[in-house]
């Protein structure tokens, strides 16, 4: 169920697709939809310049939420001025992510909704980056266990849920490090909606709860951009602790750490590679255990109290604004690391392609059709698949 949102969040801070609205019929100036080194279609004058409301139209394909779907996301895009630093005597730009400020309303096929509201933005005096997001959720999702005589069921639940999250990171001196916390509040209440047959033994599983979690952060970022990177790395790692003396009815611990990594390899040709993994400690619910996370694998589907997994993509641009995507990935979910060994590996990959649609903010939109071990899945992109 976090992935969904995770979807859904990043679509709205990414969302800039959009074509002439009445926004920009309304503007004094005439603004653009054209890049003014090649002429070719592009936003970034559009964003730039068209200060105000842009309804975004999104399109959401997870598999685990029944295929399809779409949301309309409104979005307020402000750029920022980057830092200036003198290093040993010489003046340093250090670019600074865009202010997004927008709104969710989305359903999907399978009669899920949400309707939520978040901000990601910097404090640029203060250097302190920050994200709330908040949401009331109506979530239909199918989770999967292993029972002693009957094997692998599905289990389909219903969750009613606000999510609210608030993150926030300052930067260390003039490096590319950043330290801070994330809070993450959910009240949820699930209903198993299977099969009656089993409903007995699932009935631990249905309850009305709260989780408070606080965690520490520090990461490394010096990606040449936040979009769709060619160059530069980010490291992170969060703990973060469910207590009751935060008001929390479930009492565990959870870390993730991750890496994504890009190099040039060619004037055309850009690599990447993700090392993630999450593991929880304690009275963790079942719908906040980790699972393998990549394209062609349904959120959820393959779940333990750890996972480990690596992607590898290249992205060949053909030409200026088309390129090429190709990936694959492998990764494992288990519940004790003495498991990792006889835990079987889920193994996904596909391809795909991109259009540079904001110069100015190297933006890159597509599509990516990916095959896991159950199924084929197709996903819209904006900027890169790797963003947390």
């Amino acid at each position: 169920m976090t992935g969904f949102f995770k979807t859904l969040f990043l679509a709205g801070t990414l969302a800039t697709t959009v074509t002439t609205s009445a926004l920009a019929q309304k503007q004094k100036k005439l603004i653009s939809l054209k890049d003014s080194l090649d002429g070719k279609f592009d936003l970034s004058d559009y964003i730039i310049d068209a200060n105000g409301f842009v309804p975004v139209p999104y399109i959401i394909t997870e598999p685990a939420l029944g295929g399809f779907g779409g949301a309309l996301i409104p979005v307020f895009i402000n750029k920022n001025k980057p830092y200036i630093d003198s290093v040993k005597g010489k003046l340093v730009r250090t670019p600074v992510a865009p202010n997004v400020t927008g709104g969710i309303l989305a359903y999907t096929a399978n009669n899920t909704w949400i309707l939520g509201g978040f901000r990601s933005g910097t404090f640029v005096k203060s250097r302190i980056k920050y994200t709330v997001f908040g949401a009331y959720a109506n979530v239909n999702m199918s989770f999967y266990r292993t029972f002693d005589r009957l094997g692998e069921k599905e289990l389909k639940f219903n969750f009613k849920t606000i999510p609210a999250m608030l993150q926030a990171t300052k930067r260390i001196g003039y490096s590319h490090w950043y330290a801070g916390f994330k809070y993450l509040f959910l009240k949820t209440d699930a209903t198993y909606e299977g099969d009656t047959s089993l409903s007995n033994l699932v009935k631990n599983m249905e309850f009305s709860s709260i989780i408070s979690q606080l965690g520490a952060i520090i990461e490394l970022d010096n990606r040449d951009n936040i979009f769709s990177p060619d160059r530069g790395k980010k490291l992170h790692v969060d703990a973060n602790m469910s207590n009751g003396i935060l008001g929390s009815d479930f009492d565990f611990w959870r870390i993730n750490y991750y890496t994504y990594m890009y190099w040039q390899l060619s004037h055309k040709l850009v690599g990447g590679l993700r090392v993630d993994g999450q593991q929880v400690f304690g009275d963790a619910p079942f719908y906040q255990l980790p699972y393998v996370d990549m394209r062609g694998v349904p959120v959820n589907r393959y779940q333990g109290k750890a996972d480990i997994l690596t992607e590898a993509e290249f992205r060949w641009d053909v030409v200026k604004r088309w390129s090429i995507m190709a990936f694959a990935g492998t990764g494992k979910a288990f519940d004790e690391w003495s498991e990792f060994g006889p835990a079987d590996w889920v193994v996904s990959g596909g391809t795909g392609f991109r259009y540079l649609l904001a110069r100015k903010f190297k933006l890159r939109v597509g599509i990516d059709i990916a095959r896991g071990p159950d199924t084929w899945a197709w996903y819209i992109v904006f900027g890169s698949n790797w963003l947390k």
